[in-house]
């Protein structure tokens, strides 16, 4: 019961599942959070499992205070600690302005922001019982510029990254160090969505000074730098991780 315990929402694919797997290597025991794709996030954790590290699956949709909460008592539960928090799941809906609904904007702030903040008071409880830990959110390049049919996900990345900030000051002196990793565009799931994501993609394969378009490993290994202790320093801020591709018009 001594390791350490990480809990990564919407760990099931894509980003959040290879940090999972990246933490498990690292020797943290996971928790596993999904909300939809269970047969996904068994996977997930299978593959933890075979790194010698436990994997604790807790099905939860984060844009719900209670169920938050209730996750949150399965982790005491079972582990008695938390020391890693990655705030991972996103969801979102992608219309212009003009067809944006009440529903659609309530349910990606819920996902993407509330998430964030309601996750961060109960995870501080219990970092705080060991002395402290990490928290590092995902956001996105839509946070700061304009993308077409991102205005409800890049306001919510935006309040992500304000959140950093204010969750930062407010948490050191429980010494939880809070920031967040901000990505170009990267060929996942979530971009099957996008209705022009064949574009998005050229566009990061041509345009991006380092020579090629970000990947999963390059936001994972970000991710592993913000926990470890040699990132003490940093706090509230939000790296952009896009080969400089924000830097250019």
């Amino acid at each position: 019961m001594s390791n350490k315990v990480a809990l990564v929402t919407g760990s099931s694919r894509g980003v959040g599942k290879a940090t999972a797997i990246a933490l498990a290597k690292q020797g943290y025991d996971i928790i596993v959070n999904y909300a939809r794709s269970k047969k996904s996030a068994l996977a997930t954790a299978e593959e933890i499992e075979k790194l010698g590290q436990k994997a604790f699956l807790v099905r939860a949709n984060v844009g719900d205070v209670e169920k938050i909460k209730l996750m949150f008592e399965q982790i005491e539960e079972e582990f008695g600690r938390l020391d890693v928090f990655v705030n991972n799941a996103a969801s979102g809906v992608l219309r212009p302005i003009m067809e944006l609904e009440e529903t659609h904007w309530n349910w990606t702030m819920n996902i993407n922001s509330k998430a964030l903040l309601f996750c961060a008071q109960e995870a501080a409880k219990l970092m705080e019982k060991n002395g402290g830990g990490k928290i590092v959110s995902l956001s996105s390049l839509g946070s700061i510029r304009y993308l077409e049919n991102y205005t409800t996900v890049g306001v919510s990345k935006a309040a992500v990254e304000a959140l950093t900030r204010y969750l930062a000051v407010e948490l050191a002196p429980k010494n939880i160090v809070v920031n967040a990793v901000s990505g170009g565009a990267i060929d996942t799931d979530a971009l099957q969505h996008f209705p022009n994501r064949e574009e998005l993609l050229e566009d990061a394969r041509k345009n991006t000074p380092a020579g090629r378009m970000v990947e999963i490993d390059d936001l994972v290994k970000t991710i592993l730098f913000l926990v470890s202790d040699d990132a003490w320093m940093i706090r509230g801020q939000t790296i952009i991780v896009d080969g400089g591709r924000s830097i250019l018009v």
